[in-house]
């Protein structure tokens, strides 16, 4: 088994090669890790192909002999950057893998952005069945573009792809500086613009949390996944038949409702919290059909999200680097 992993310095790939190569039931796994900035040591089970996967020659030389591709590479909103890398470097991707000899199955880490996150009214639970619906920006439009374009490889050639589409991934002190009225925000959105100036300076100091409303004024509810959840569903699916050409929303059991996270922080740190009025809608992604076909269980709740970003404690000689906003 050679799996092909884009995007492996990430915060998934990191996660996921460290699982895999220290899972018994993968002892013969090796890995091939395709990588354009960021380069990780190689070991004696895992090799680097240095390159863009916007690159076709790139593509061909990573993919040769690999049986399993897990794609984590992607962009934010770099109009520059995105079309080259997550369209055409998927679509080189998918087209070596379906004329490859050794490959057997092909995983792809979708986003809840190509189902417009908060961004659109949901009267239900967003299932794997909801139309795709991408908000203003090339990075949700991306997200689309990658769904539908493994979907149709599998349509047109039968080939072995499936989906894990996952919101928000959480690690470390993540969701801590997600809440930061400060410069440390962690991705959006970004408080201190919200409120004046001189309160944002002293919420930051206080540690003050936004309470996110809805359109309706209710406190939001946002989807949310920890990597670590996130890793056990790859695991799941590699040679999975059941996998077979299917989507999985990946998530935790309920989506993290602000108004509860300011009550839990209130309650257990003293932090005092402040509403943030917004037009974004609550939505809360299924997970349901992981759960049955991957037998798989998402380990984190909100308190569990929120007490080990509070408990992180970070080495001064690690700084916090974030190298995708979100």
């Amino acid at each position: 088994m050679l799996i092909l992993v884009t995007g492996a310095t990430g915060k998934v790939g990191r996660h996921f090669i460290a699982r895999i190569l220290g899972d018994p039931r993968f002892s013969k796994a090796r890995i091939r890790a395709l990588c354009h900035y960021r380069l990780p040591g190689e070991t004696d089970r895992m090799e680097v192909v240095r390159g863009s996967i916007a690159e076709r020659g790139v593509v061909m030389t990573a993919l040769a002999g690999v049986t399993h591709v897990v794609h984590l590479a992607t962009c934010k909103e770099t109009p520059d950057d995105i079309m080259d890398v997550a369209v055409k470097g998927l679509f080189w991707l998918l087209e070596e893998f379906r004329g490859s000899s050794s490959a057997r199955q092909f995983i792809l880490i979708g986003g809840d952005a190509g189902i417009g996150h908060f961004y659109y009214r949901q009267d239900r639970p967003v299932t794997e069945d909801a139309p795709h619906r991408a908000y203003p920006g090339c990075y949700a439009l991306s997200k689309v573009l990658e769904e539908v374009m493994l979907e149709q490889f599998g349509i047109q050639y039968g080939s072995n792809g499936c989906c894990l589409r996952a919101p928000w991934i959480m690690e470390k002190d993540d969701f801590k500086y997600t809440l930061s009225f400060g410069d440390d925000v962690f991705g959006g959105p970004d408080w201190k613009t919200l409120v004046p100036e001189a309160d944002a300076k002293r919420y930051a100091k206080e540690g003050t949390v936004p309470l996110l409303r809805d359109a309706d004024g209710r406190p939001l509810k946002r989807n949310f996944v920890h990597v670590d959840d996130l890793v056990s569903p790859i695991l799941a699916a590699i040679d999975n038949p059941r996998t077979k050409r299917q989507l999985f929303n990946i998530c935790m059991d309920q989506p993290v409702d602000y108004g509860e996270v300011a009550a839990y922080l209130a309650r257990t740190r003293s932090l005092a919290s402040v509403d943030i009025p917004s037009q974004f809608h609550s939505t809360w992604m299924d997970n349901s059909k992981a759960k049955y076909l991957l037998e798989w269980q998402p380990k984190y709740d909100m308190e569990m999200l929120i007490d080990s970003a509070w408990q992180y404690e970070r080495s001064r000689t690690v700084p916090r680097i974030v190298w995708y906003p979100g």
